[in-house]
C-alpha cells in the first residue's frame, strides 16, 4: 500500500503524507487546517537557531503546537554546531515537539551566506558535525532528521555525501528536495536522485520526498517511482490543504472527490479565525490576503475576488468579499 504508517525513530505516525516546513506559511493555524484535512505529520516554518539562542520570543512562538497536532516537528537552521546545539536544547525546553529537523536545503541567499540551508548540503563535514551536535543536545529523547537538496549546482551534486554524513552522525530520517541550490524553485526536481537516495539508504532510516507535488497524482507517482517512504507537500498545499484528503482517497480508492468552492472558502475563514486568535485581527487579515488568493484559485470569478482580497484589512472585509460563496 502506498499510504501507510511510518516510524521516525521512536515516533510512530499513522500515515506518510506530511506538510513541509514552508516559510511564511506553516504557522500554527495553517498546520491545524492541514491536520484537519488529513496530514499525517507537520513541520513548523524554519526557526533560526541564532534567534533562539538570543532569546527572541517571537521566534519561540513559531514552535507552539496546534491543538489538534498529535505529532509535529520543529525545523531549525544554522551554520554553527555550537549554536545549533544550544538551539536544540531550547527547542527541547520550550516546545513539546516530537521531532527536531535540521534545514540543509533552503536556497535563500541570506540563509546560505551564514553557512546554513543549502550551504550544508555542499559541506557534508559541517552538516555531519551539526547533526551530531543536535543529537547530543536531545540526549536520545527526540529523533533528529535532516532535509537536503541534491547539490549546489549542476556541476556540484553532493546529496550522496550529505546523506552519508547525516546517517553516520545519527540522523533518524532524511528528506530530499531534488533540486540544486542554484535552481531554487525553478525548473524541475530530479526524482531519479530521490530514487538513488532510497537505494543508498537501503532501509536504514525512512526517506521522504519533496518537490513538484501539486496534485494527488504527483504524490502517487513519486511514491511509485522512487520507493520513498513518504512525501511532503509544500507549495502544493498552499490554499489547498485538501490535497491531503484527496491524496488519501486516491491512494486508497483509486479516485478522489473535488472540493466545492463553499468548503474551500469556509476553510479559509476557519484559518483566518485561528490566526487572528493567535495574533490579532490586523496581522491575520494582512497575512491571509495571499492565502485567500490561493484558496480562491479556480473559483468562478476568482480574478475579481483576488483583486478585492489584496485590500482586505478586517474580518468584515473578507466576509463582504466571500460570503456569497459560503
Amino acid at each position: 500500500m502506498l499510504y501507510h504508517p511510518v516510524k521516525i525513530g521512536s515516533v510512530e505516525l499513522n500515515g506518510n503524507l506530511f506538510l513541509a516546513p514552508v516559510a511564511g506559511y506553516s504557522d500554527r493555524s495553517f498546520r491545524s487546517i492541514c491536520v484537519e484535512q488529513g496530514a499525517s505529520f507537520t513541520y513548523t516554518e524554519m526557526v533560526s537557531a541564532e534567534a533562539l539562542v538570543r532569546g527572541n520570543w517571537k521566534t519561540e512562538e513559531l514552535m507552539s503546537r496546534a491543538e489538534n497536532e498529535k505529532s509535529y516537528s520543529v525545523q531549525i537552521f544554522g551554520g554553527e554546531e555550537d549554536v545549533m546545539y544550544e538551539a536544540a536544547k531550547i527547542v527541547m525546553e520550550k516546545s513539546s515537539c516530537e521531532v527536531i529537523d535540521i534545514n540543509c536545503g533552503c536556497p535563500v541567499p541570506k540563509i546560505v551566506k551564514t553557512n546554513a540551508g543549502s550551504a550544508l548540503t555542499r559541506d557534508p563535514d559541517r552538516l555531519g558535525k551539526i547533526v551530531a551536535a543536535v543529537k547530543r543536545a536531545t540526549e536520545g529523547k527526540r529523533p533528529v532528521t535532516v532535509k537536503i537538496r541534491s547539490g549546489w549546482d549542476a556541476q556540484t551534486i553532493t546529496w550522496k555525501e550529505a546523506a552519508l554524513a547525516a546517517l553516520e552522525n545519527g540522523a533518524d530520517a532524511i528528506t530530499m528536495h531534488p533540486r540544486t541550490k542554484t535552481q531554487g524553485y525553478e525548473g524541475f526536481s530530479d526524482w531519479n536522485k530521490l530514487k538513488e537516495l532510497v537505494q543508498l539508504v537501503d532501509g536504514k532510516v525512512p526517506v521522504f520526498g519533496s518537490g513538484d507535488l501539486f496534485k494527488p497524482e504527483d504524490a502517487k507517482r513519486m511514491l511509485e517511482e522512487t520507493g520513498c517512504d513518504g512525501i511532503m507537500f509544500a507549495r502544493g498545499a498552499m490554499g489547498n490543504p485538501f490535497i491531503f484528503k484527496k491524496t488519501i482517497q486516491l491512494l486508497q480508492n483509486g479516485e478522489y472527490q473535488e472540493i466545492p468552492a463553499s468548503e474551500r472558502i469556509k476553510t479559509a475563514f476557519n484559518e483566518l479565525a485561528m490566526l487572528a486568535a493567535d495574533t490579532n485581527e490586523k496581522h491575520a487579515c494582512m497575512e491571509m490576503r495571499k492565502r485567500f488568493c490561493a484558496y480562491s484559485k479556480g473559483i468562478e470569478g476568482g480574478a475579481e475576488l483576488r483583486a478585492k482580497t489584496v485590500h482586505a484589512a478586517t474580518i468584515e472585509d473578507y466576509h463582504q468579499i466571500f460570503d456569497d460563496y459560503l
